[in-house]
């Protein structure tokens, strides 16, 4: 497995790590990653996984770099403490490596989080701040509004099919030393990819490398400058072939075939913009998490 460095931290991560957003494979597939040299294990108090990761690296903590995420309806500087302090008992350590705002929250002000998520740091509680769903406005008012720290990564939608971070914020976050932590790199199922992929270029690029769809996929992110990518395994043979994405470099021609030749979302301004306007709207009436 190889490693890239956390932001501007100087702290080694693997390359690929292991997401827990809908996850039931219980405690053997995590221990299993660990073994096989990965080291960032993803997980936020929505997805009820914290439990299980705690469970799973009981006795391994200190080979696991432990990223989890705050809700946003926690994000008045009391109840982020409050629920750091509830994650932290579910995850059974007494602290969390990378802490993340799960998405903005337009309804409150930034600098509330933020200063919850210095205390925590200087309370020895959390190591790094991060952020996660953050568009570039809302990273660059984030960052702003911290004294003291630095936001070492922004945990993102990002895949062959689904390229949205592309359009400033990948290129914002590789020149200021921004780990992108991509999420549903498999587009929440290959499947997904195929159906953007009618000339079969994603199997054809696999089988001239010899590897598997799956790991051809996960290499193409993890070839991006910055880029390490959290995909989900529920077995044991899963873990092995998604470490398997790692360890070797996709050729330049190829990369650009399978860029070229599958079809993608990218989200432009006007719908981002709408969807902002709604999640604002729905954080306002208070309905949204």
């Amino acid at each position: 497995m190889l490693l890239k460095k956390l932001g501007n931290t100087g702290i080694p991560l693997s390359e690929i790590g292991f997401g827990t957003w809908n996850y039931s494979g219980g405690v053997q597939p995590l221990r299993a990653a660990v073994e096989c040299g990965v080291r960032l294990i993803d997980t936020a108090e929505l997805y009820g996984t914290e439990e299980i990761v705690g469970e799973a690296i009981r006795g391994r903590r200190h080979q696991v770099f432990l990223a989890t995420k705050v809700l946003p309806r926690n994000f008045r500087r009391r109840d982020l403490i409050a629920a750091a302090e509830r994650s932290l008992r579910r995850l059974g350590t007494d602290h969390i490596d990378l802490y993340q705002l799960h998405w903005p929250n337009l309804a409150i002000p930034i600098e509330e989080p933020m200063r919850g998520m210095e205390e925590l740091v200087d309370a020895g509680k959390v190591r790094f701040i991060g952020v996660s769903n953050f568009s570039l406005r809302d990273l660059l008012n984030a960052q702003a509004a911290l004294s003291r720290q630095q936001i070492v990564a922004n945990q993102v939608r990002y895949n062959l099919a689904e390229r949205t971070i592309e359009r400033g914020l990948l290129q914002y976050c590789q020149k200021n030393g921004i780990t992108v932590i991509a999420y549903s790199p498999l587009a929440s199922g290959l499947r997904n990819i195929r159906a953007m992929d009618p000339e079969r270029v994603l199997r054809r690029v696999a089988q001239t490398c010899a590897k598997s769809e799956a790991q051809v996929a996960l290499n193409w992110c993890i070839s991006k400058e910055n880029v390490i990518t959290i995909p989900k395994a529920s077995t044991v043979a899963h873990v092995i072939e998604n470490v398997g994405g790692s360890g070797w470099k996709l050729q330049p021609e190829l990369a650009h075939l399978l860029e070229k030749r599958i079809r993608y979302r990218r989200r432009g301004a006007l719908e981002m913009g709408a969807r902002r306007a709604v999640r604002w709207g729905m954080q306002k009436l208070g309905r949204w998490q």
